[in-house]
């Protein structure tokens, strides 16, 4: 069944500039559904004109009868003294409301036992039931453990919260009503790692339909199963994730090229033998109609138009040598703020050329430890000590310009001390060309903010770069450019992420904050989380063991239980090299999904095996005592 039909849509806010040029899609009963497309394209457009707070220019929106659709692209005001415990029960108005005339129904039938109150009454409990109204708290709960809303927050006034906890906090509102039809812009945004995977989880179980605006590539590629992409207004369709996408637009691609690359071809060919003829026929007549008749011919062939490349940035970080041991030392370093212990007892040694991303639940205190490396915040024990070759550069989550007023083309030289040619030079490699560069830096986007900051970063001679979510606000294509970027930079990077697409590509080591304790993984993000899930679904070792049956005492012959004792010695020293070795290819297989899963059961059963000669060296051991 149809659940969105969108035909022929047209948009422009301003003359000339048209945003959607005859748009068209369908959306099937219980699909998830990406949305993609640069920022600017039309995407958060399209959703406000499928809610009905602006109409299209031009073309239809059909919405199949009855259902219920959700935004939360825009945070809703909220009467003043709201809590978030309020805006959570908000999703509940009409069974409130069904409550209330319950509850008046059943005063009156203290008085009166009327057949059409108890009727009434009777429908109202059945559709209060059916609606989850008995449920009301259990699912309240639920979502607000998911998507890590403590209840400490919950007795907070909303206006008082972040625009990041406001987002989650409306998320969670949506995903309480019943709603059938979800429009999620940009949902994964404010969502640590675990609140992500957990509304993944959700969206799978979800039996409406989903329409999800996202740059997160990892949560398009495990839940949605098409893609539309916005391009020049109209839609192009793929059917598959993430994954998928990527392999079928670059197939397209290269058959578009290859019938223009064709039709060029063959219309040279002919352009040229036309010419010719002509030539030929100044004196002949029947050569110069054939001539004019093939000049017919070239102009009815229908033309493949030369598909276009997207812009891309041009630049790379500069790299300072780096000499040393090590690029920097922490010991016993210990953050609270007040009764809150942030980290304590910290010792983490970190060498030229390692890539490490911390992660950790939101608060758990990531910028935190990195503005106590910069110096930036104080520490309230133990050391830092840097390399003396260390050369570090920092992008902020949070951009701050000490002179927003100041335009794009008069901050780089003001700041960077650079020639004029030279400062619009570095801007139009970061694709701010023409007027662009006279924009004041105070109007820009956060995603332009980002780019600019990155563009005043890379000119610098460093070895240690700091990046604190350095993809947010960021489209999928300027996520790739950064992404490219880093590939060529050789020297030391510590990174603070939720991007799980980015962390997988780059962490070769895992720092990971969680309860005051920071764990260290020496691996990458595929392993990391493998270890995470073997160690959630590891059985509880029992505190009872069975009590077995003592056997009959038996002569014992020292000599041969010498002799095995030493065998099984030298096979467990064999196995733990083969466990070993395995550990060693489970690192190099990091980013091979198949091949790690197969190491992984294999190690498993090394395991099991080096557990089992264990278990008979000590028995064969204690024989001899």
């Amino acid at each position: 069944m149809i659940e969105i039909s969108v035909q022929n849509l047209k948009k422009s806010f301003e003359v000339g500039e048209i945003l959607l040029d005859g748009l068209s899609f369908e959306i099937y009963t219980g699909e998830c559904v990406g949305i993609m497309g640069r920022n600017g394209c039309g995407k958060t457009t399209l959703f406000r004109m499928l809610t009905g707070e602006i109409e299209p220019d031009e073309g239809t929106i059909m919405i199949a009868p009855g259902r219920k659709l959700g935004l939360i692209s825009q945070i809703p005001v909220y009467p003043e003294g709201y809590t978030v415990e309020n805006v959570l029960r908000s999703a509940y108005r009409e069974l409130f409301a069904m409550k209330k005339k319950m509850e008046a129904l059943e005063r009156q039938m203290t008085v009166s036992a009327d057949h059409a109150i108890l009727s009434e009454y009777d429908r109202l409990t059945n559709a209060y039931e059916v609606g989850g109204g008995y449920e009301m708290d259990t699912n309240v709960d639920k979502i607000c453990n998911g998507l890590g809303i403590p209840a400490a927050m919950r007795d907070q006034l909303f206006s008082s919260l972040s625009g990041g906890e406001k987002t989650r906090v409306n998320l969670a509102r949506l995903l309480l009503e019943n709603t059938d039809i979800l429009l999620l812009d940009e949902p994964t945004n404010h969502l640590d790692m675990r609140s992500t995977e957990w509304l993944e989880g959700y969206i799978k179980q979800f039996k409406g339909t989903t329409l999800t605006i996202s740059h997160d590539r990892y949560f398009l590629d495990r839940v949605v199963q098409r893609i539309i992409e916005i391009h020049d207004g109209q839609a192009e369709h793929y059917n598959g994730n993430y994954s998928f996408y990527l392999e079928e637009k670059q197939a397209r691609f290269n058959l578009q090229l290859k019938h223009y690359e064709q039709e060029q071809a063959k219309i040279n060919q002919l352009s040229f033998t036309v010419e010719r003829m002509k030539g030929w026929g100044i004196n002949n007549r029947v050569l110069y109609r054939r001539a004019m008749a093939m000049q017919h011919r070239i102009d009815r062939i229908r033309q493949t138009e030369r598909p276009k490349t997207e812009k891309t940035m041009k630049a790379s970080f500069g790299e300072k040598e780096f000499f040393g041991d090590s690029v920097f030392y922490v010991k016993g370093m210990e953050k609270s703020f007040g009764e809150k212990k942030l980290f304590s007892d910290v010792e983490l040694l970190v060498k030229g050329g390692e890539r490490i991303a911390i992660l950790g639940d939101n608060g758990a205190g990531k910028t935190t430890f990195i503005r106590c490396l910069l110096g930036e915040e104080p520490v309230d024990a133990g050391r830092i000590r840097f390399g003396p070759t260390v050369k570090s550069a920092y992008l902020p989550q949070v951009m701050h310009f000490a002179h927003p007023e100041r335009t794009l083309y008069d901050t780089m030289l003001y700041e960077k001390n650079c020639t004029p040619q030279a400062a619009r030079d570095r801007l139009g490699a970061f694709l701010f060309s023409g007027e662009d560069v006279f924009k004041t830096v105070g109007t820009l986007s956060g995603g332009e903010q980002s780019r600019l900051r990155l563009c005043m970063l890379m000119d610098e001679k460093i070895n240690l770069l700091i990046l604190d979510e350095p993809t947010n606000h960021l489209d999928i294509a300027s996520r790739e450019w950064v992404e490219c970027a880093i590939e060529e930079y050789e020297g030391t990077l510590l990174f603070v992420s939720h991007d799980r697409y980015f962390v997988e590509k780059f962490a070769t080591r895992i720092w990971e904050f969680e309860d005051g304790i920071i764990k260290d993984y020496p691996c990458g993000y595929a392993k990391y989380r493998s270890l995470k899930e073997n160690a959630a679904i590891r059985p509880i070792p029992q505190t009872e063991k069975p009590v077995k049956k003592e056997k009959p005492t038996q002569k014992v012959d020292s000599k041969a239980l010498e002799k095995e004792v030493r065998r099984l010695e030298r096979e467990i020293d064999a196995q733990e090299q083969a466990v070993a070795a395995l550990d060693e290819q489970l690192v190099a297989a990091a980013a091979d999904y198949k091949e790690l899963m197969r190491l992984t059961a294999e190690k498993e059963q090394a395991e099991a095996v080096l557990n089992e000669l264990m278990e008979k060296w000590e028995a064969a051991a204690g024989k001899l005592e």
